[in-house]
C-alpha cells in the first residue's frame, strides 16, 4: 500500500510560511496565579472584554492606514485570486481565476519546487453621459505561491490564458522506486 495517496500534498506551504500568520490554540485548563481553574463563564468574560478592548483601541489610528494589521490582512486576502487544484495519474491541474487582467500582466516563475504566480490589476472604466460622469479605477498587485510535489515536472510545465482563467498543466513524472526493506519478525 502506498501511503503518500493517503496524505495530500501540501500545495500551500510556501505560501503559508511566508503570512507568517499563526492560530492560537488553548489546550487544557490554564491554572491560574490563585491555584485555581478559572470558571467557563469568568473565561467568557475576560474573552469578551478583551476583543472590546482590541476593537476599540484602534479608533485613533485609522483603521486602513499601511502600518495597520488589520489592512494589511485584508488586502492580502481581498487581492490573492481563487483557485482550483486537480490531479490525475498524469499530471496536476491549477486553475487560477484572474478577472479583468490581461496576459502581459501576468507572470509564472519556477524557482525550485515553487511555482509563483504573480499579476496586476490595472482597469479603468470611463462613462460620460449627458447628465454625469464616472470614472473608476481598480489597481493593484496579487500573488500565489505554491509548493510542487517531487513528481511534478518541472521542464514540461504548460499555462493556457483564456476568459480571465488562467489554467496551468503540470505533467508528473515516475519517482524512482525507494529502497524498503522489509524485516522479518522472529517469535522469541
Amino acid at each position: 500500500m502506498n501511503i503518500k495517496k493517503l496524505a495530500p500534498w501540501n500545495w500551500f506551504k510556501k505560501e503559508n510560511e511566508n503570512n507568517g500568520y499563526a492560530v492560537p490554540v488553548k489546550r487544557g485548563h490554564v491554572i491560574r496565579h490563585g491555584g485555581y481553574a478559572p470558571s467557563p463563564l469568568k473565561t467568557l468574560h475576560e474573552e469578551v472584554d478583551r476583543l472590546f478592548n482590541n476593537v476599540f483601541s484602534g479608533f485613533g489610528t485609522l483603521l486602513f492606514e499601511p502600518g495597520n494589521p488589520f489592512f494589511s490582512n485584508m488586502a492580502g486576502d481581498i487581492l490573492k485570486p481563487h483557485l482550483d487544484l486537480g490531479a490525475t495519474e498524469k499530471e496536476y491541474t491549477v486553475s487560477v481565476e484572474i478577472p479583468g487582467v490581461e496576459k502581459k500582466d501576468v507572470k509564472l516563475e519556477i524557482t525550485n519546487d515553487t511555482l509563483a504566480i504573480r499579476g496586476e490589476k490595472k482597469q479603468e472604466n470611463e462613462e460620460k453621459n449627458k447628465h454625469f460622469y464616472r470614472l473608476e479605477r481598480s489597481y493593484g498587485s496579487f500573488q500565489r505561491v505554491l509548493s510542487l510535489p517531487d513528481d511534478a515536472d518541472r521542464d514540461r510545465v504548460n499555462a493556457v490564458f483564456k476568459k480571465g482563467i488562467l489554467t496551468i498543466t503540470i505533467p508528473r513524472k515516475a519517482l524512482p522506486e525507494s529502497n524498503v526493506k522489509q524485516i522479518e519478525i522472529n517469535y522469541a
